[in-house]
């Protein structure tokens, strides 16, 4: 579209691009006070306000939910504002000519801590990883409902007035309570249109495919506009669904817009000296890129390619509520977490796919437009992804019987043997769940694969190849065919999560209004999981050097504490870390079948030179930086010191 105007802010105001009718800075400062960041130099902090109009007759703008009922200006444009957040290099000329965008996860901003080794409060840059190579890291609000606290980024949307719909808020407790609000977590809820309506009800289960039991309407109401309250207490361990009427609903498929135009406006202003970029995304943000990706917004206005390069990072198979009415963007989708959620839905594969139960043929990027605007692809998960995101469904057919590959412009890593989010050491205290959580640490993986990627991107250097368990290599397998050994006082989750058919209303797929929630709920599809070894560590994907020198058993899944409630079902995103006896005498009196530590290693040195030459083995791959080796020698040494002071 043409832009109508320039409005100068008191401030700043950048130049205007696409969607973007105005940038205004709110702040700009030098980081650190003017600190050289290698070759690149000094960097600049900018924060900023970004003002979009979009003109809802365009086609590129058509498949934004209810675009025609949004409020419009004298234009006949739909206006909206987003909060900006940037790192650049005071001189652009000495950047890389890379914008790193990372999807903001619920307000935050996650990349800095994933690729900076080192980086905390303390330390905001780490060893400056980013920086000195010369990225433009990018941040943008995008949810209208993340939580009211300072420095969370957010999309301030309009609203299509007058209409009202179907609103599910799911509850599980971990202690008894007597409330709770309406919103996932700390979010903002959708309100209440009546907050006397007899239609409303309240349901509780046992566990996610149990069957719902109605909850008298006498014994809980709402206490205001947000919150749900009842007579006697809310049961740790249960799963509560509240199903209500709100009105006014936030054209939250404005996120998608927005963040097609920032970037279009980045990359194709010329001053922005922005050749190339990549959006990158961490879990509910890995997987708002899927679904990106998925719904043709990688073209601008213009028809041009917008991302270079997207990495949906631990997004497992899942898209998201990013882009219907009524959305809640936060709502994400695990065992005991916002169940039957359109989160999980066909299609999972790049490759088109025909779902035998209903006749659909589909593939994630069929709607994607010209085959110039597809960019280079990286789709990272862990283990628990796997148990607890569906990842299996995004390289395996719709019966989970064959392998389907992903395409020569995409990559599927497997990073064996981890939880949701990287592992810390010394493990942290067990209080929600049954077991210590995993200390896998997979960032050193993340930080060889931006380079393989920032290399694709920008020269077409060949990235290393996928690695991912397969089906025909019998290293994805079903449960009942895991082969996880007989630990002393460890159980396996019953069963990993399954996605289901869902059926949310016909009004659903084509105009994107959920008419029937909770859904009605159909077969479920093949979920498949990583194969193990004897010690109960998997066996393919990238194995890092202390899976495969281990000290013990490194696993994507734990089990919900006593005290919370369903001690049977996963802990939500927590994977596990069962560490090795230290003797052979400790071994044989626990009865446990892995061998000990001394069993194992003759000495802490023997250890260290076979995690080292782990290694350097994944740096010849491209899977690790020869720069990161000793981090990871030093990290082992401090686990192997740890286990070794275990009683």
């Amino acid at each position: 579209m043409k832009l109508r105007l320039l409005i100068l802010s008191p401030l700043l105001c950048l130049h205007l691009w696409a969607g973007v009718v105005r940038l205004d800075v709110v702040d700009r400062q030098d980081v650190e006070s003017g600190r050289q960041f290698g070759a690149v130099g000094s960097y600049q902090r900018i924060t900023a306000k970004a003002l979009f109009t979009v003109d809802p007759k365009l086609p590129e703008n058509l498949g934004v939910v209810d675009i025609a009922l949004a409020p419009r200006n004298e234009a006949g444009l739909v206006e909206f504002a987003a909060d900006v957040y940037i790192l650049k290099p005071t001189d652009p000329a000495k950047g890389n000519g890379i914008a790193l965008y990372e999807v903001s996860n619920r307000g935050g901003r996650g990349s800095v801590n994933m690729f900076d080794a080192g980086a905390n409060a303390a330390n905001e840059f780490g060893d400056a990883f980013l920086l000195e190579r010369g990225y433009t890291l990018v941040w943008m609000g995008w949810q209208f409902d993340v939580p009211m606290r300072p420095g969370l980024l957010r999309l301030t949307t309009p609203s299509a007035k007058g209409i009202t719909g179907t609103v599910r808020s799911e509850f599980v407790p971990q202690t008894k309570v007597n409330s709770f609000s309406l919103a996932d977590r700390e979010h903002i809820a959708y309100e209440v249109a009546d907050l006397s309506d007899a239609k409303a009800q309240l349901t509780v289960r046992d566990h996610p495919e149990s069957k719902r039991r109605v909850i008298p309407r006498a014994a809980w109401k709402f206490s205001d506009a947000s919150h749900v309250q009842m007579n006697t207490a809310f049961e740790p361990g249960k799963l509560y669904d509240v199903v209500y009427t709100a009105k006014d609903p936030q054209l939250v498929g404005l996120s998608m817009a927005a963040t097609r135009d920032l970037i279009s406006f980045l990359k194709y202003d010329e001053s922005q000296n922005i050749k190339q970029a990549i959006g990158f995304g961490t879990s509910q943000s890995g997987r708002f890129l899927r679904t990106f990706l998925y719904q043709g917004f990688n073209g601008d206005e213009k028809g041009r390619r917008v991302f270079d390069g997207v990495w949906a990072h631990v997004g497992g198979g899942g898209r998201g509520s990013f882009n219907h009415r009524f959305a809640q963007a936060s709502r994400d989708g695990h065992r005991m977490l916002n169940t039957f959620y359109p989160t999980d839905m066909f299609p999972f594969t790049e490759t088109e796919q025909t779902d035998p139960e209903t006749g659909i043929t589909d593939g994630m990027l069929s709607h994607i437009g010209k085959p110039e605007l597809r960019p280079k692809i990286f789709y990272t998960n862990g283990s628990y992804e796997y148990w607890g995101r569906v990842a299996s469904l995004i390289h395996t057919s719709v019966d989970g019987k064959k392998d389907v590959d992903p395409g020569a412009d995409s990559r599927i890593y497997y990073l064996a043997g981890t939880q949701h989010g990287a592992g810390g050491f010394p493990p942290g205290k067990i209080t929600v769940t049954q077991n210590m959580p995993n200390v896998n640490d997979y960032r050193f993986h993340m930080r060889a694969l931006l380079v393989a990627m920032t290399g694709w991107v920008n020269e077409g250097t060949t990235p290393p190849v996928s690695s991912y368990p397969r089906i025909d290599k019998d290293q994805l397998v079903a449960k009942g065919a895991m082969q996880f050994p007989k630990i002393p006082g460890i159980k396996m989750p019953e069963t990993p999560l399954q996605t289901h058919r869902m059926n949310f209303g016909p009004a659903y797929a084509g105009k994107g209004i959920i008419t029937v929630d909770p859904p009605q709920v159909g077969k479920a599809f093949p979920t498949l999981l990583p194969q193990v070894d004897r010690d109960g560590n998997e066996t393919s994907g990238l194995r890092s050097p202390e899976l495969q020198v281990p000290l013990g058993t490194y696993m994507g899944w734990n089990l919900r504490a006593i005290a919370i409630g369903a001690p049977t079902e996963q802990y939500d995103m927590v994977g596990s870390w069962i560490p090795f006896p230290k003797t052979k005498v400790a071994r044989m009196k626990s009865g446990d079948p892995r061998l000990s530590v001394e069993e194992r290693y003759k000495s802490k040195e023997e250890f260290l030179e076979k995690i080292s030459a782990a290694a350097e083995n994944l740096v010849k791959q491209g899977y690790l930086l020869q720069t990161d080796i000793q981090r990871i020698v030093s990290r082992s040494e401090a686990q192997w010191n740890w286990v070794a002071r275990m009683e």
